[in-house]
């Protein structure tokens, strides 16, 4: 999903949507530092080569399941996480690369 001439406006549209939602920009700003944000879990897997299981996203937000699963379908889609599957469960990561990319395109579109 990078970002061209004719489709920069349009994806950057759709990160701004995802964005949009406060809890959807906290996931993002705690999954930049997990290890932090996600001490008090005890990682299933490496946060750092995998991310951040969605079951301690869920319990640190608060929300429902089926909310936490839908925010991250909404993340995911425009770009900037990636999931990975450790056995069962489904961990989230940041796209850091994707969002530099998007850090140029909204320095050359607005």
């Amino acid at each position: 999903m990078v970002a061209t001439a004719e489709s920069g406006a349009g994806d950057l549209i759709e990160v701004f949507k995802a964005l949009g939602n406060p809890a959807r920009l906290q996931i993002m700003q705690w999954l930049k530092d997990p290890d932090t944000h996600f001490s008090e879990y005890e990682p299933i897997a490496d946060r750092k080569s995998v991310g951040v299981c969605v079951t301690h996203i869920q319990a640190k937000s608060g929300l429902a399941q089926s909310t936490v699963s839908s925010y991250m379908s909404t993340l995911e889609r425009a770009g900037l996480v990636r999931p990975t599957r450790v056995g069962k469960w489904t961990h989230y990561r940041r796209d850091e690369e994707r969002l530099a990319q998007l850090a140029r395109a909204i320095g050359t579109t607005l």
